[in-house]
């Protein structure tokens, strides 16, 4: 169903949206302590607000060099109100980082899993357009009567084969159960949608001057009404946002997969007659990938951007893409953490991300700096590759 690629740019952007919750809980945190040193309007005593400026001036900034690590602070000779206020920073900044990653994490998790019952909605709203087509057509013929009735080729997406053969295998109805795929609350809109979208369409028209048409062409028809209507028209978009919270960035996802349903019902005899893609049949072993390279990449953050700033000496980092120090840092964690990866295609695939996620020289940045860091981290054994990520970097 998902591929590592797929679930790796799930991972990216969830981890994205991490260090932007970081950095307005850092924003938020200093804004403690900041308010925590202003004047007291209630007190009778003189506030000396410049002393009062100092002392938030010095708290944010042993907050800044105890984020990783309050040992500074606690041999530091500031204050005891400085060492409270800074302490109670930081315990509200690493608890709202917690429960971010916490909450990003479930989504995340929630987000993949819902995705088969996106793209089969989106195959039962074709097929129900071909339903409705059935059902007008037998309702003309019922009060035509004893009239003989000309329908020529209206009926081509009723009879559509790929459809049919999407319909009839019984792994997609199961699917359907099991994902709890129906349309019993768009019966008026089905009407409404195919009168409005699918049959004033150019591809709708164009397949309806077919006769008796091709099973390629029954594809070419469904994949068009697919892509250029289903995921184009907003009325409909609009349907599958309220289902899904992460509808933007599962679109594309989700439009692919049911693509690629139509294109197995094609050739259901070479893939066993199942027109599905492999729904989560390693979704066990996916899913902890899924998870690992998420919090592995948050637990090595540290020593990842020290690697990077390292390796940028003449390059501040907090100047490098945002996007490129997720990307890179993502890379570093399954590079060192997933010993069965080859290296060649972590790098690979992180350099992919970076062409469609990152600005226009991240490829080459993001290359030339993985590179260098794998083969030193290879040399000084904190890379170690085993059976088939051994295999493939030798």
């Amino acid at each position: 169903m998902l591929n590592r690629r797929i679930l790796r740019v799930k991972a990216f952007q969830n981890l994205y949206a991490y260090e932007q919750c970081k950095g307005s809980n850092l924003n938020l945190a200093k804004d403690f302590i900041r308010e925590s040193f202003l004047p007291d309007l209630n007190s009778m005593e003189v506030q000396d607000k410049a002393a009062l400026n100092r002392e938030a001036e010095e708290a944010i900034r042993h907050f800044d060099q105890n984020l990783e690590s309050n040992q500074l602070l606690k041999s530091s000779d500031a204050s005891a109100k400085v060492k409270k206020v800074v302490l109670d920073a930081l315990k509200q900044y690493h608890a709202a980082n917690e429960k971010d990653r916490e909450f990003l994490l479930k989504n995340m998790i929630t987000s993949a899993e819902r995705i088969p019952q996106l793209y089969l909605l989106a195959i039962e709203l074709l097929q129900a357009f071909a339903k409705h087509v059935e059902k007008d057509l037998e309702k003309k013929r019922k009060l035509a009567g004893d009239t003989p009735v000309a329908f020529g080729n209206d009926l081509n997406l009723a009879n559509n084969q790929v459809l049919k053969n999407i319909r009839e295998a019984q792994t997609y109805q199961s699917a359907l159960v099991r994902h709890n795929v129906h349309l019993d609350d768009l019966e008026l809109e089905i009407k409404e949608w195919f009168r409005d979208y699918i049959k004033p369409s150019e591809t709708y028209q164009e397949y309806l001057k077919l006769s008796n048409p091709t099973l390629d062409q029954d594809f070419e028809a469904a994949d068009d009404l697919l892509k250029k209507i289903i995921f184009k028209n907003e009325v409909i978009l609009n349907y599958f946002s309220e289902k899904d919270l992460n509808w933007t960035e599962n679109k594309s996802v989700v439009r692919s997969l049911a693509s690629k349903v139509l294109k197995n019902a094609t050739s259901t005899e070479e893939n066993g007659g199942d027109p599905l893609p492999e729904i989560a049949m390693n979704w066990d072993e996916d899913k902890e990938f899924f998870q690992n390279i998420f919090n592995f990449t948050i637990e090595n953050d540290a020593s990842s951007k020290a690697l990077i700033a390292q390796k940028t000496k003449n390059w501040d980092i907090e100047r490098l893409a945002f996007t490129d120090k997720v990307i890179i840092s993502m890379a570093l964690a399954e590079m060192k953490n997933f010993p069965s990866i080859p290296v060649k295609v972590s790098i690979n695939e992180y350099i992919d991300i970076s062409k469609t996620y990152s600005t226009p020289k991240s490829k080459q940045f993001v290359n030339g700096l993985l590179d260098v860091l794998a083969k030193e981290l290879t040399d000084s054994g904190q890379i170690r590759k085993s059976g088939r990520g051994l295999l493939d970097n030798k």
